[in-house]
């Protein structure tokens, strides 16, 4: 059984609702050798980062940066995931208010020193909300699954 790992920090009904189509989109597959597993970065602990395949991360976009939770789980998992996770499979989704700019390139400088490896590009959903989006975060998670249930990545 392969596990993917989706770490969403979501503050508002909005991205509620964007994990929450990320997760039905993954179990609406139904594949058989895949296990999603949703948690809040908060929550989240290094040997949840152990033990999984693939990971999306979500965030909001914050004075320009990250949330300060996805932040936290950074700090959380970099030294005890830096050496044994190398190559990890990721994809991520930022809400954003305004450019996110600034978040998308503060996850890049990030993954890049855990030297996760990007498999999609960062699904930036800006602006005044959309319902768009929803099907943005559904197709990335889905994407997500199938190639790795496949073992593309």
């Amino acid at each position: 059984m392969k596990r993917l790992l989706v770490v969403f920090h979501s503050p508002s009904i909005n991205t509620q609702k964007m994990r929450d189509a990320m997760q039905m989109a993954i179990e609406q597959c139904g594949l058989k050798q895949v296990q999603c597993v949703v948690k809040g970065p908060l929550d989240t602990l290094p040997e949840d980062v152990l033990g999984c395949d693939a990971i999306i991360l979500g965030t909001t976009e914050n004075l320009g940066y990250m949330s300060g939770a996805l932040k936290d789980f950074f700090d959380r998992v970099y030294y005890p995931c830096l050496e044994v996770k190398q190559g990890l499979p990721v994809a991520a989704v930022v809400r954003a208010g305004h450019d996110g700019t600034g978040t998308c390139r503060a996850l890049t400088t990030i993954l890049t020193g855990l030297k996760w490896r990007w498999v999609q590009e960062i699904v930036l959903c800006k602006g005044p909300w959309q319902e768009q989006f929803l099907q943005d975060c559904s197709e990335l998670a889905e994407a997500m699954a199938v190639a790795l249930d496949e073992g593309m990545i």
